[in-house]
């Protein structure tokens, strides 16, 4: 047996075989034997989730070794990459093919297949998650054959593994729709949540990112609003809202504190008043918690799993140290939300069930049929997955 955890450290299993694969080959050859000997497979990718979705005690499979920009073709702006590529990496591999991701998350330690497989996301009213972002896969299924999908090859199977949680299967490649690279300029500032209330609404209209970060032990909300710019990069760069440079420069962040979070999408016309809900929370029941809670905006897509399918968004975070015992709160977060009509993000906490996740996504069914089609014995659900299918 071999031991697997996450970043954090609070998601741990231990297995019968963890296999770091740098072939295609070598994750078919892994798939037929798991197959042939009744044993389930779950992929790896930067362990970043704060989900069970690793979760397993026979095989799981590292794709970090499947890395790097395959093929770019800058006229339609499409681009395949390894699934195992980190965030950090796609970057500056973008960026020499005067490429850029429209948008990413304020972290890029995530493999892109693991980023994909959970709806990550950024901020921006008009922005989309990086699920939506997929055209194109290539996909070890559970026969062992590779298959190729997209909007012409197995449409159907394209459409739902946009966003796969890796239950169809392990994917290798992507192919991603990405844009021309831009420069960006931030600008960061302080202020009380009671001076900023109001603006919220104005300051996510007026610019293409904006998120805030409200600290409940001083009520301060630190806010940070990101637009394109044409000036030229400035290095070094600076701290962390006061940059100027590439997008792949600006917009990731480093966050080294170990810790859990839940996180849900709520309809983009009750975020403020959900936002006030869980601060009046922090501020009357859970006193003591002094990570902040984050707040961003999200653009509808049609990606059938995806916190933002159909409805503009706000996604609201709510963060505790890795130490300490977060249930209690997020439990009385996860009230909130849902009385928000919340959906929660996929690499993070939530206590919901397979009949109360299929009431919040309307193509849950679809979603799952089309798995069920490519994977009938289950060799890619572990239990946290089986469960949700009850």
């Amino acid at each position: 047996m071999v031991s697997w955890k996450n970043w954090s450290g609070r998601q741990r299993t231990k297995v019968s075989a963890l296999h770091f694969i740098r072939s295609e080959a070598d994750a078919v050859a892994i798939v037929r034997a798991a197959a042939a000997a009744g044993q389930t497979v779950r992929v790896a990718g930067a362990g970043h989730s704060h989900a069970p979705l690793v979760l397993n005690d026979d095989v799981i499979v590292d794709v970090s070794g499947l890395s790097g920009l395959v093929a770019a073709d800058a006229a339609t702006q499409r681009v395949w990459v390894w699934a195992g590529t980190p965030i950090y990496a796609l970057g500056r591999a973008l960026h020499d093919h005067g490429l850029a991701l429209a948008n990413q998350g304020d972290i890029d330690r995530q493999t892109i297949g693991g980023a994909v497989a959970t709806g990550t996301h950024g901020t921006g009213p008009q922005l989309r998650n990086l699920s939506a972002a997929v055209v194109g896969a290539r996909v070890v299924l559970a026969s062992g054959d590779i298959v190729v999908c997209d909007s012409t090859h197995n449409a159907e199977l394209a459409r739902a593994l946009r966003l796969h949680l890796g239950s169809f299967g392990i994917i290798t490649q992507l192919q991603l729709q990405v844009r021309s690279a831009y420069r960006l300029a931030e600008r960061g500032f302080s202020e009380p949540f009671d001076a900023l209330r109001d603006r919220i609404e104005g300051l996510v209209d007026a610019t293409r990112h904006f998120e805030f970060f409200w600290h409940p032990q001083t009520d301060m909300a630190v806010a940070k609003a990101i637009a394109e710019t044409d000036a030229e990069p400035v290095y070094p760069l600076a701290e962390e809202g006061a940059r100027s440079a590439w997008n792949y420069e600006v917009l990731p962040n480093y966050r080294p504190h170990f810790h859990t979070e839940m996180e849900y999408s709520v309809p983009a016309a009750q975020g403020v008043a959900c936002f006030e809900a869980i601060r009046q929370l922090l501020r009357t029941r859970f006193t003591d918690v002094k990570w902040p809670v984050e707040y961003r905006t999200l653009a509808a897509d049609d990606v059938w799993l995806s916190s933002a399918y159909e409805r503009p968004t706000v996604t609201i975070s709510v963060h505790q140290d890795v130490n300490e015992d977060e249930r209690a709160y997020y439990q009385a977060c996860e009230e909130v939300f849902r009385a928000h009509d919340g959906r929660p993000h996929w690499g993070k906490v939530n206590y919901l069930g397979g009949a109360q996740l299929a009431d919040i996504h309307p193509r849950w069914h679809d979603w799952w049929a089309a798995r069920d089609a490519v994977d009938p014995e289950g060799i890619f659900l572990n239990d946290y997955l089986r469960g949700l299918r009850r």
